[in-house]
């Protein structure tokens, strides 16, 4: 039943074992483009971002930047950013509650003006994700940091208002925390060390964003980053790199629905682990050209996930891989080492059919013949993705609910599935006798 369903909700409703076939075009990546966007704080001079995908919180971060003072103008995938006149050092509750990714405009900040308040940042409650990192980084550059009534106040210490270069360890290759270190350390005084540094993509790319406005930064995508600060930076013109979860998760609906697809652009190196694992499972991924790939199904097997760190599995690739393993003859093990409230998809799974059991950390997945269609709710992102992918291969009907969450990271994921051939479309219940009626017709 849907009870839980609120009223005048649009809903995605999916017609499941659809072959789909064709192509797919990729997005710019979401979190490389929210990074850069934040990134943009740091110079005084035009810049101009290409290949940015339309997303809530592609939005929400435009919204945070226009608060600040900085003026934007989008044109299709392209954004033209001013940031010369910061008006505000104060980044506004309202919205960074609502976009984990706005914290990182902590770092410009600090760097350009020499001190801010940010409230402590929201998003998907997948796990704890503290900022300690980051302000541990801040203060051993010379910052003064302090946290009160949920807001991080941080000013730079001494008559120069700049921070000052640093060595740095991180306890965990953050992401955040490698982010807004590197970012602050673009305009600090001397040379900045980060050791234990994220190699993620989206790490490279921003490296490559400030470099292409002055920045002086070698190492990005090992695990030490070595920044020189420089005075100022100019103005730049800059391309997004692919989405490498987007990606990922085409390739799964290919694989799940037994379905021939090709990609298009892709960095096959962003996502090998995960053309690692489809292998492993049984379809072929083939790297037509350096940034085309084409997915060739098979009979899906059984295998072992462990999320880890880049270059290990992705986490934003796991709830995906778990909806294709509860298709897959035998028993998987999934082991989420990264975020510890990221398992909350194996419920809505199971209300589909899928056969699998919880212990911590550890899903254990045993493979069924076919799933069920059924209303189900999504908890956060990429779990909204699994629910999508498990719906295209079921039985039946599924209803996805929640779809606040998959619009946070998908660009037009529904528009591209229909083109590929998937029965797919949003649905508006607007009544309590709709949603009654609509329940008994899909149960």
């Amino acid at each position: 039943m849907l009870s839980h369903l609120e009223k005048q909700q649009t809903v995605l409703e999916i017609q499941g074992q659809t072959i789909l076939k064709g192509e797919v075009i990729i997005s710019g990546a979401k979190n490389s483009a929210l990074a850069l966007m934040a990134g943009s704080l740091l110079c005084s001079e035009d810049c101009r971002l290409r290949n940015l995908p339309s997303l809530v919180d592609i939005n929400r971060m435009t919204q945070v930047l226009a608060a600040l003072g900085v003026k934007l103008q989008r044109t299709g995938d392209i954004l033209e950013i001013n940031a010369r006149n910061i008006g505000k050092s104060q980044a506004p509750y309202e919205l960074v509650s609502q976009l984990r990714a706005s914290f990182f405009v902590i770092g410009p900040l600090l760097a350009r003006l020499g001190m801010t308040r940010v409230p402590l940042p929201g998003g998907c409650a997948i796990g704890a994700r503290p900022v300690d990192l980051h302000v541990r980084g801040l203060q051993a550059m010379g910052a003064d940091v302090r946290i009160e009534h949920g807001e991080v106040h941080a000013c730079v210490k001494g008559s120069r208002s700049r921070l000052t270069g640093a060595k740095i360890y991180l306890d965990y290759p953050s992401v955040g925390a490698t982010e807004t270190i590197m970012m602050a350390a673009t305009l600090a005084d001397g040379e900045t060390i980060i050791e234990n540094a994220a190699q993620e993509p989206e790490i490279i790319d921003l490296a490559n964003f400030c470099c292409s406005m002055g920045a002086k930064i070698r190492g990005a995508g090992t695990n030490k980053i070595v920044i020189s600060g420089v005075e100022r930076l100019h103005s730049t013109d800059y391309h997004v790199i692919p989405d490498r979860i987007e990606a990922g998760t085409f390739l799964v609906a290919g694989a799940i629905t037994q379905s021939e697809i090709s990609l298009f652009p892709v960095i096959p190196e962003h996502i090998a682990s995960a053309i690692a694992k489809l292998r492993a499972i049984g379809p072929k991924v083939i790297i037509e050209e350096p940034n085309r790939l084409r997915l060739i199904p098979a009979p899906l097997r059984a295998t072992d996930v462990e999320t880890l760190p880049f270059p290990g599995f992705s986490t934003d690739m796991q709830a995906q891989f778990m909806a294709l393993l509860t298709l897959s003859e035998g028993n998987s093990v999934i082991t989420e080492t990264v975020f510890e409230n990221r398992l909350r998809h194996v419920a809505e799974l199971q209300r589909m059919g899928a056969d699998i059991r919880v212990k911590g950390n550890i899903a254990l997945v045993r493979g069924v013949p076919f799933l069920s269609g059924a209303p189900v709710m999504a908890t956060d992102l990429r779990a909204s993705a699994a629910l999508v992918l498990s719906g295209l291969a079921a039985q039946g009907k599924t209803l996805v609910q929640g779809l606040h969450h998959l619009d946070r990271g998908y660009d037009s994921l529904e528009e591209k599935l229909r083109k590929l051939g998937a029965n797919i479309r949003r649905v508006n219940l607007a009544s309590e006798e709709e949603l009654n009626s609509y329940s008994t017709v899909t149960s």
